[in-house]
């Protein structure tokens, strides 16, 4: 890969942003360089630069008080709920995605907030991560594809995004600590293209740098990262920010890349980098290029100051409804049951009806405009045409309550009823940011009803209100099942339209859904020890593991049905310059391979079609997947209509990452190229020769084990052949030190004392909550390291006391008295 030029330090910078910091003082570039408080960037008066404000996202702007708690339950503005990620990569829709993103912009200069804290392009490593409802896809292709559309839209409209979470964050469970061990290749082929693809397309206002170490140094001071990769490499010009509370080191950071702290931490670091100009251990032409990033996102964002900006509640609705429906996927549909007849009798059930889930917990939870209910929607639309034909029962408590006599009269009204409905799903407990799944299950009460439904499955309707994939083991038992995953504030129209026909249903499976999360070939390492994960399963993620290894899965990756049925014709494979009818390319002259094929709508209803493109290298002397995704195009077509579908293919598509070289690869090979309609359901097919850059070398055998991931075998051996190195060991939980996590220590006197008075004040703060609330509360105030304790306490936690207290909790005296720091791994 070629790397990008960079113009070094503040050359790039406006001329506004050099003559500010040629007149700042260092105490106010050290100002700078950390939050004013939760939510705003410090502002100078004198020089007329605003405190702007940043707030999270990413399906919806949650603009919170200044007490704010930042896990989501504080109350925030009303604004509109789209779906989540998880439900807005299934569209595949570039154009909705970047609609989605003007929308957002627009209430973000509704409330003058000038950054946007996403979107989120962590892949889905495993189906149990907590925040993958927070994510788009499996696959990095498609995740970048989001990503791109997403930030295009935000950006264009003169609000900033915060690309998060940099990077290879892919589970809950000891995230402020953990660290990543993973081999280059995979880094590069599976978590970083996502990050990659949308600075070189979009150039985000700001990079939210993750907790996470990656080979021992954390993200918010990882020179390789920050530096080497994302601005030498990638030529990114924007800023580094710190997830909040995600700083260590802040000389560090400075040095390698990271630009802004972020929440303020009061005077701490602010007099640290005054105290590290002063004695040289940090350049005045190294702040000055991190702070110039601050002053020049201050100065992009003044359109978020201008005279009042408004938005039409309504139309924004209308487009969540509108997500809503193409988020939504048909995952079956025997015997055509759908689309429902509203002169049928039907019957509704499921809590979720009356009490839909339609987002997902944590620092994204946003108070909507307006929701809808499930019920109600699917009431009003039989209403429309002068009907009462609709009955409802609860069928379960979403609290886990067992309750026979709801799932008896479930029976019995479904037993009366034409169509039933049942939506299922899974409750606030079972995913959230601050925690990762358990199982794949749905809630026992759920399944209880579904098999005391037995005798009217083939009048089943399943509709699944989730943010990740869940195991069904009904699945081949009931006609219709479809994923509404968590579809905003108007996902319950948008589920009754799809129903009752109003709109065909075009959303496509981003990730796979297993038979058994025993199948998911990350599972034996995840989410690994608290302080240590290993990465062995390599580039095995998701369908480029079970496609390859053949190994069965309930709904494959890219799989979604229609009311209507589409035919692909006549492929043909060109060069950008002729015909080329030997099916034979050289990339070291050609800079793009054109596909292109015939798309029809041979069914009797209006609908799009997600097609989908797929190479696969035939003899490569490296692991590689069987197909892989490298491009899509959504199309929709009247009935009889037909259109000519072109894509396009770049040398990058056929490469790997060559781990010795350190750069991407192509071989002289045979490649498959492949259209479907998912992975699984390819419907034209050629064969290309491509002349590469490299000859074929051959298979090192001491990766074999990676060239047969069907038996997921990954020794110690194995995983250090993959690495090149030796597994660094994990560190110690003990003794206690400022990353220490609020878990680790709560056992001992002192730290459970910390743990309740933190717990108690954030829980006082927040007023009344369910116990739902109180869990995600207690599990992201689990992962809390007591260096965060003091960082975010606004300057009220003295460095010293917690010093003192950690000496305390490890008995050790002779540091106490002599007043010694603590060290920070």
């Amino acid at each position: 890969m070629s790397t990008v030029t960079v113009p070094s330090l503040i050359s790039a910078y406006s001329a506004e942003t050099k003559k500010l910091l040629s007149q700042l003082t260092l105490e106010e570039k050290a100002k700078l360089s950390s939050g004013k408080d939760f939510w705003r960037l410090q502002g100078i008066e004198r020089f007329n630069l605003p405190s702007i404000m940043v707030t999270d996202g990413p399906h919806g702007l949650r603009k919170q008080p200044d007490d704010s708690d930042h896990i989501g339950l504080n109350d925030s503005v009303p604004a509109t709920c789209f779906p989540t990620a998880s439900g807005l990569a299934a569209s595949w829709n570039r154009e909705l995605l970047a609609e989605v993103g003007n929308a957002l912009a627009d209430e973000c200069l509704a409330e003058k907030v000038s950054v946007l804290l996403g979107p989120g392009v962590n892949i889905k490593r495993n189906p149990l991560g907590g925040r993958n409802f927070e994510y788009f896809s499996e696959d990095p292709y498609l995740s970048g594809e989001m990503s791109i559309a997403w930030i295009d839209g935000l950006q264009s409209k003169g609000i900033g995004c915060s690309l998060k979470h940099y990077a290879v964050n892919n589970h809950e469970s000891s995230r402020m600590i953990t660290d990543v061990i993973i081999d280059e290749r995979t880094l590069r082929e599976i978590y970083l293209p996502a990050f990659e693809f949308s600075v070189k397309k979009t150039q985000p206002w700001t990079v939210m740098s993750a907790y996470n170490k990656v080979d021992g140094t954390y993200l918010a001071e990882n020179r390789k990262f920050l530096t080497d990769i994302l601005q030498q490499e990638w030529g990114y010009q924007g800023l580094v920010v710190t997830d909040w509370g995600g700083n260590h080191n802040r000389v560090l950071g400075i040095k390698n890349g990271q630009g802004l702290e972020m929440p303020s931490s009061g005077d701490i670091n602010t007099n640290r980098i005054i105290r590290a100009v002063k004695c040289g251990d940090l350049s005045m032409e190294e702040l000055d290029k991190s702070v110039g990033r601050v002053l020049d996102l201050i100065i992009r964002s003044r359109d978020a100051f201008q005279p009042t900006h408004t938005f039409s509640v309504d139309s924004h609705h209308a487009l969540a409804r509108k997500a809503a429906e193409e988020a939504s996927v048909l995952l079956k549909n025997d015997g055509g049951l759908l689309p429902l007849s509203t002169t049928d009798n039907i019957a509704v059930i499921g809590e979720f009806a009356k009490n839909t889930r339609y987002q997902g917990s944590g620092s994204s939870q946003i108070i909507p405009t307006k929701l809808e209910q499930p019920y109600d929607a699917i009431a009003k639309l039989i209403d429309s045409d002068g009907l009462s034909n609709i009955c409802y029962c609860k069928g379960y408590h979403l609290d886990e309550t067992e309750d026979q006599q709801l799932i008896s009269e479930a029976l019995k009204i479904a037993q009366n009823s034409d169509k039933v409905i049942v939506i299922l799903g899974l409750p606030t407990s079972y995913e959230s940011e601050g925690f990762d799944r358990k199982h794949m299950h749905l809630p026992k009460v759920q399944l209880d009803l579904i098999a005391a439904l037995a005798p009217v499955y083939e009048k089943l309707v399943i509709v699944l209100q989730n943010g990740s994939p869940v195991e069904l083991p009904f699945a081949n038992q009931v006609p219709a099942i479809l994923e509404a995953y968590l579809g905003g504030q108007a996902g319950a129209s948008a589920l009754a339209n799809i129903i009752f026909g109003q709109v065909n249903p075009s959303g496509k499976l981003a990730e796979t859904f297993p038979v058994s999360i025993d199948d998911v070939p990350s599972q034996p390492w995840f989410p690994g020890e608290s302080r240590q994960v290993q990465y062995r399963e390599s580039i095995w993620v998701g369908y480029r593991y079970f496609d390859t290894a053949e190994v069965p899965v309930l709904f494959p990756f890219g799989h979604g049905l229609s009311y209507t049925t589409f035919e692909y014709s006549d492929l043909t494979i060109q060069d950008n310059h002729k015909s080329n009818d030997e099916n034979t390319f050289d990339l070291t002259s050609v800079d793009d391979i054109v596909v292109s094929f015939n798309l029809k709508n041979t069914g009797n209803m209006t609908g799009a079609e997600v097609a989908q493109l797929y190479i696969g290298q035939q003899n490569s002397s490296v692991h590689r997947p069987k197909k892989e995704l490298k491009n899509f195009a959504k199309v929709s077509l009247a009935p009889g209509e037909s259109q000519r579908i072109t894509m396009q293919l770049c040398k990058r598509d056929f490469a790997f990452w060559c781990s010795k070289n350190h750069k991407w690869r192509v071989e002289t090979d045979q490649f498959n190229l492949f259209i479907g309609a998912s992975i699984s359901d390819i419907r034209l097919c050629d064969v290309i020769s491509i002349q590469g850059d490299n000859p074929k070398g051959a298979q090192d055998v001491s990766l074999s084990a990676y060239f047969s991931p069907k038996a997921q075998n990954y020794t110690e051996q194995d995983f250090q052949n993959l690495l090149g190195k030796d597994i660094p060991p994990a560190l110690p939980s003990k003794p206690f030190q400022l990353n220490s996590t609020m878990r680790e220590v709560k056992d001992t006197w002192i730290g459970g004392k910390l743990f309740q008075i933190g717990f108690n004040k954030m829980t006082e703060k927040l007023g009344e909550m369910t116990e739902q609330d109180k869990l995600v509360i207690n599990a992201i105030f689990d992962e809390m390291t007591l260096r965060q304790l003091v960082a975010m306490s606004d300057g009220k936690f003295k460095p010293k006391v917690m010093d003192s207290l950690i000496h305390i909790m490890n008995k050790d005296w002779i540091k106490l008295l002599c007043g010694a720091g603590v060290r920070s791994e």
